[in-house]
Parts: structure tokens; sequence; C-alpha cells
């Protein structure tokens, strides 16, 4: 996914149509519509199904205090998206835009999932029209992407670690489940750190397909560096906004499992939860079936009661779907507006390169960026 992301994002150029990259609202509600009667339809089904007494009941019974606790953490958490993107996109973007802009991401991103990617390429247009350069953009959404998707890498890592040395209650999980899922999300993290130096070494670039893969190369090598660049600095609004736009969604799951009068042991939750969103990555509108799918399937298997893991799933995603999607899709609508009264904050050049070896002729070689 993130050499996907950076081939998209090494052609992010000028454009002045907003066709090209916008949702069109006949589109945008089009799905919004499909994910609606999607859920409508699962209602149905267990209200109408024999053997989901417990399911129902719970549905029933789910108390309406922690239902709005989980309200209230999802919209905290879309806010702690916008302030991530403002922070690594550039402190100089008024937060009204950081807004519209980073909720209109969201509402894409839920609408027209493709890993997180078709939200980002939304934004990364509509800050062109801040006078950012293309170059800035490119690895600034290779940045982000990392830098949001490295919370939940981190969290795999530490949750099975402390499943599998017995820190944290494991529900009685088998080592496998704790200890794999950690060690998979650790070696991701190496590698995503010591990819470029591999991508800098010099090598030919013939042919129109090469060319590509080696400017999608630099891209996600300098995205890299300015995610380490950013994280390392400690912005408050990169590393709490990131963090909190995972944790409060984690939360949100928890309140809901509080509604529903069941809630699994914290370990086995974050680990879970985790796991259970590579089922968003299936391209549903809002992820409906994938990433609840996943997400139960994840819970069930670390040993939450199966009614209380679909009932507590099926309250979370209803506002974790529903709160993007709506917010979303009203600042979809207001951005054509807002952008044309964008400020600009044009960024000066990354910085000198220096030290940098010149390329060969036909070749691409190392290129090192300023995080500014």
């Amino acid at each position: 996914m993130p050499a996907q992301l950076a081939t998209s994002s090494a052609s992010i150029a000028p454009s002045n149509h907003a066709g090209a990259v916008l949702p069109d609202r006949r589109g945008l509600a089009l799905r919004l519509v499909v994910a609606v009667a999607v859920l409508g339809a699962l209602g149905v089904a267990i209200a109408g199904m024999p053997g989901l007494d417990e399911l129902r009941r719970r549905l029933a019974d789910a108390e309406p205090g922690w239902l709005a606790v989980a309200l209230a953490l999802e919209a905290a958490s879309c806010l702690a998206f916008v302030a991530a993107f403002r922070g690594v996109f550039s402190h100089r973007l008024p937060w009204r835009f950081s807004y519209e802009v980073g909720m209109a991401a969201q509402g894409t991103n839920v609408l027209l999932p493709a890993g997180g990617a078709s939200g980002l390429a939304l934004g990364a247009w509509a800050l062109r029209k801040t006078g950012m350069s293309s170059e800035r953009l490119s690895r600034r959404t290779v940045a982000f992407f990392l830098i949001t998707s490295s919370v939940n890498f981190a969290t795999a890592v530490f949750a099975g670690a402390a499943l599998t040395l017995g820190l944290l209650p494991n529900g009685g999980a088998p080592l496998a489940l704790t200890a794999v899922p950690a060690t998979l999300a650790a070696v991701t993290i190496a590698g995503v750190l010591v990819l470029p130096r591999l991508l800098d070494r010099p090598r030919s670039a013939s042919g129109r397909a090469s060319r590509v893969l080696a400017k999608g190369g630099i891209t996600l090598s300098a995205g890299i560096r300015d995610a380490r660049a950013l994280v390392g600095s400690g912005s408050p609004l990169v590393v709490a906004g990131a963090v909190g736009y995972m944790a409060l969604d984690l939360a949100a799951l928890a309140a809901a499992f509080a509604a529903v009068g069941s809630l699994p042991p914290l370990g086995v939750l974050a680990l879970a939860y985790v796991l259970g969103q590579l089922g968003g990555l299936i391209p549903l509108p809002g992820g409906v079936g994938g990433a609840d799918g996943g997400l139960i399937a994840a819970l069930a298997l670390y040993g939450t009661p199966l009614a209380a893991a679909v009932a507590a799933v099926l309250a979370y995603r209803a506002f974790q779907l529903g709160l993007p999607a709506l917010l979303g899709a009203l600042a979809v609508i207001r951005l054509p507006g807002v952008l044309r009264s964008a400020p600009n904050v044009c960024e000066p050049p990354a910085g000198p390169r220096v030290g940098n070896p010149r390329p060969h002729p036909g070749s691409v070689g190392p290129v090192r960026v300023a995080a500014s």
C-alpha cells in the first residue's frame, strides 16, 4: 500500500479542474444511500432472523449514556485527524480551512474507500490551491499516511507483546495469536524505516514504467524521511493528532462495548481492533461488511462472546461510519467555495540538498529533504 500511495502521490500536479478529483455530489449521495441501505438491511435481518435473541436483547438494552460517550469520542477522533492533517501539511493553514479539507478527506475515505488513499488524494489536490508545491504535497501525503498508520502498527506491537508476556490479561488467547501479529507489525515498521536506504541507491530508469516507479520510489523515500523528522520534532499537532485519531476511535469502540454490557480486556480489545481494521481495505462503501466482519472476527478469535462483539461493533460502526460520512459529505459540498478563497501558504523550498551525489544520466540517486 505505501508503494501504491507513493506512485499516485508522485503524480500530483497542478489542476484547475475540480471534477478530476472532487467527488461529485450525486456519486457521494449514491454511496451514502448504499451504505445506509446495507446497514438497514442488516438491521432488518437482525430483527427478524431466528437465533439472535441475545443480540437483539443487547442492542435493545444498550445504555444511552455510553452511546452518547461513543458518539462524542468519535467526533473527537475526527477532530484529531484534522489536527494531524494540519500539523503534517502546514501549520500555516487556517483552522477552518484545515477542518473543511480534513473532513472532506475523511468523508471521501468512508464513501470511496481505497485504504485511505482516496481521501489523501483529495486533500493534496485541495492543498494545491494554497500554493504548496507538488513535490512537498507528494512527500507529505506519504508522510501523513505513514504517521497515522504507524500508530496502529505500534499498538499491535505493544499490545501483542504485553499479551504474550502476560503483562495484560489475554483472555486465554493462544500464543500464536498474540506473538505473531506483534512480530509481523514490528518487522513491517523496521522494513519501512530502512526503505530509504534501499530506494536511494542509484538505479537505471530507462523506459516510461521504470521512470514512474523510480519517481514513486523517490517520493516514498522522501515521505518516510519527512515522517521520521515530523515525529522526531515532537510536534503536538502531529503526535497527539495521530495518536488521538486512533486512540479516541478505539475508546469509542470500548464505550460501545460498555453500552451493551460487556467490555473485553484492554489488550485483547486493542489488538483485535488493529487487526480488524484490515477488513476496511476491502473497497466497499464505508467498508460496510469488510471492516465490520474483520473486527467481529478478530474479537471472536480472541475470546469475546460473539453476541457481545456483534452488538458492540454494530453500535460503534453506526457512529464511526455515520459521523465522518455526514460531516465529510457536507465538507465536500462546501469545498469549492472554500477553495475559491484558499489562503496562500506557499512554503519555502525543501532546503539545499547538501551532500547528495549527482545522479548519473538516466538514473535516480538519493534525495534528502528537510522536514520544514
